[in-house]
């Protein structure tokens, strides 16, 4: 399927919707935003990586920021932080370049590795878009974790792949019919900063005119 440009998603919105799907309908559908030092933090790091004045040259290494990308397959767009472009005998030409080179996308993360795949799966939808874009084939990218100050290498595995079609496929979905899933609370709620917007804990069974007067209260 080829969506229209008016109909593509935000890339960035695949990593809010792996870590929850509701919190990706607060932002990406109701338009609910609420920063925390955790989002003040990562878009200090972010603001950093996107600074698309920078065309840096390391030996056989070109250093792109901030580079736009689409997939018309997947229906998004966006930005990668940072794309390497190594020089190797199996990549493509680049405008204005000589040799040939291959993408090589990094992706930067305020704080450290997660227990869920969201970080991997945003990578991964950026090298597709960067796939499509360029024709050609990009085996692995790298996640810049800030708090430990290292890279992690990530293959793009036919597995990750798929659950990137997959998940971006839901997400347009939901996005057509303008729905916003339930509340299911997890232990990621106590983090993240839409907490007080989403109200997890109406799912316990509070009433909502208890649940508010408690608020009204503890702001007192």
């Amino acid at each position: 399927m080829i969506y229209n440009q008016e109909d593509y998603l935000q890339l960035s919105g695949l990593q809010h919707f792996a870590f929850c799907r509701r919190q990706w309908a607060l932002i990406h559908i109701e338009q609910q935003w609420k920063d925390n030092l955790r989002t003040v933090e990562g878009d200090l790091l972010h603001q950093r990586a996107h600074d698309e004045e920078i065309r840096e040259r390391r030996g056989n290494t070109l250093i792109l920021r901030g580079l736009s990308v689409i997939s018309p397959t997947l229906g998004i767009s966006g930005k990668c932080d940072v794309v390497e472009f190594h020089r190797d005998p199996c990549g493509i030409r680049l405008y204005q370049e000589e040799g040939l080179w291959l993408p090589f996308p990094v992706e930067y993360k305020r704080g450290t590795p997660k227990d869920h795949p969201a970080d991997e799966l945003q990578l991964c939808a950026q090298a597709i878009c960067l796939e499509e874009m360029l024709c050609c084939t990009i085996s692995e990218g790298a996640l810049f974790y800030g708090e430990i100050r290292r890279r992690v290498a990530v293959p793009f595995t036919v597995q990750l792949r798929r659950q990137v079609y997959t998940m971006v496929e839901e997400m347009h979905q939901l996005h057509s019919r303008g729905h916003t899933p339930k509340v299911k609370p997890s232990k990621g709620c106590s983090v993240c900063s839409l907490k007080e917007l989403c109200l997890p804990t109406l799912i316990k069974g509070k009433a909502v005119d208890v649940y508010l007067r408690q608020a009204m209260e503890d702001k007192g």
